[in-house]
């Protein structure tokens, strides 16, 4: 297995695949209803559906950082978190939405990278290698994040 082919695979493991570890982040918000994903454990804390947005946000900062897109193409405005209060079915489907295209657009900017751009600097002096493996880790920490919520809104 080469190295690009073992991030796309860690890639999909922490966002939609089978993997040993338990619940992934695409999995963790499986048939939440618009009530559960905008409660909140308490004042100034984040629900599961500005959790998704968020999510979906850094796949984009990665994506844009491989691609070398600049900033302010992301579907939504603002940056990192994005209030999310309304119980809206209707919104809460088009979130699931964008974090999906932006899990695909993630997965062809990595398909996308040479053998050898992995570990050439791109971003900050970071490479390709680092900011895709920092989005697998940020893909499970939140998958366990909702995975908590989920326990406390029942």
């Amino acid at each position: 297995m080469s190295e690009r082919e073992l991030l796309l695979a860690e890639i999909d493991e922490a966002y939609n695949r089978r993997s040993w570890h338990g619940t992934n982040l695409r999995g963790s918000v499986k048939g939440l209803t618009a009530g559960q994903v905008v409660w909140r454990p308490g004042p100034g804390r984040h629900n599961v559906q500005e959790l998704v947005v968020h999510a979906a946000y850094w796949k984009y900062a990665a994506t844009r950082r491989l691609t070398g897109q600049k900033r302010g193409s992301f579907a939504l405005t603002g940056s990192d978190w994005f209030a999310r209060d309304a119980e809206n079915d209707a919104l809460w489907r088009a979130d699931l939405r964008l974090l999906d295209d932006c899990h695909r657009a993630l997965r062809a900017a990595v398909e996308a990278v040479s053998a050898r751009q992995l570990h050439r600097p791109i971003a900050g002096g970071r490479t390709a290698i680092w900011i895709v493996s920092g989005v697998v880790a940020h893909d499970l920490y939140h998958a366990g994040q909702i995975q908590l919520l989920k326990r406390l809104v029942a």
